[in-house]
């Protein structure tokens, strides 16, 4: 199948029960309404959620050799992901992460790391990061791309005409030294709120949007949870509203922002357009459990963007 998106980065299955409010003490236990599990992380949240939209998607990753593993291609390859970059390593565990939801839509992350976050650079990515339309990089933080390996793929994507987006799996010390590598060859780069804080030292979310732009991205899109987002694309500069929702779960909300995103922009949407089917594609996932939350498909979104209300006005 030729791809029109690969999603390269984390990899991992999320495990998610609501609501949840506390452990209950010794053994006792507890009855609640829900649990579901689903393939997550930067490259497989996003890459799960850009199929069910319809895009032709592949992820480039790592899973274990563990019966979790088996389940999380199983999982991808069921939503329509090509899972053939992914990468089994044997003797290590797949990565792994218990989300534990509140009746706010709230959540403590419990992550055990596994192969996950050491996706290999091979031959064949390097190939297929320049043979479809879009890349959506999020492998900032992996030892296997960090340093150098990243930018190479970066920069052959780029110099082949590739789309490249990028996203944050969690800033750690050399998240800003990697950024500098990498952003001069990303089109649009997308991290959350408290993540362009942390990596700024900025409050004011446009002025780290204004950063990131000096550092080298073309265009920056702080996502921004309930609040909307703050745009510094071009001439969109501001605050884009979300839409008002009744939350359940929050968890893959910021990958399926982005997978949202790249969905539009590869049907032909404007910049403008784009982000806006991309908070309605994180909408409709916000009101359900774990990846997929309520997400149906391309024309649900579409829907959705004209008959859900908005949090607030945007700039």
């Amino acid at each position: 199948m030729k791809l029109d998106l690969l999603c390269v980065g984390l990899t991992t299955l999320d495990v998610v029960g609501r609501p949840i409010t506390e452990i209950p003490p010794n053994e006792e236990g507890r009855l609640i309404e829900q649990i579901a599990c689903a393939p997550a992380g930067t490259a497989a949240g996003a890459a799960c959620v850009a199929a069910r939209l319809g895009v032709r998607t592949g992820v480039a990753g790592a899973i274990g050799s563990d019966l979790t593993g088996k389940f999380v291609r199983f999982a991808l390859e069921d939503g329509g992901v090509d899972t053939s970059l992914l990468t089994t390593l044997e003797g290590y565990p797949t990565s792994t992460t218990i989300l534990p939801i509140d009746e706010q839509g709230r959540r403590p992350t419990l992550h055990a790391p596994g192969a996950g976050s050491v996706p290999p650079l091979s031959d064949e990515l390097m190939h297929a990061a320049t043979s479809v339309r879009c890349l959506h990089y999020g492998g900032i933080g992996a030892p296997t791309l960090d340093g150098g390996p990243g930018e190479s793929l970066l920069k052959a994507a780029k110099s082949a005409g590739v789309e490249v987006v990028c996203d944050l799996i969690a800033p750690g010390p050399t998240a800003a030294e990697e950024l500098a590598r990498l952003l001069p060859y990303v089109a649009w780069f997308l991290p959350s709120a408290e993540e362009a804080r942390l990596l700024t030292g900025e409050e004011d979310l446009q002025a780290a949007a204004d950063a990131f732009l000096a550092m080298g991205a073309k265009n920056c899109v702080i996502k921004d949870g309930g609040r909307g987002a703050v745009l510094a694309a071009g001439e969109l500069r501001g605050r884009l509203p979300a839409f008002r929702i009744e939350v359940v779960d929050t968890t893959t909300c910021g990958d399926s922002f982005c997978a949202g995103f790249v969905a539009a922009h590869l049907k032909g949407a404007s910049d403008f357009d784009a982000l806006r089917f991309a908070a309605a594609t994180a909408a409709m996932v916000a009101q359900g459990l774990a990846t997929y939350g309520k997400l149906e498909s391309y024309e649900q979104v579409e829907r959705a963007m004209k008959t859900l209300p908005l949090a607030e006005t945007g700039a």
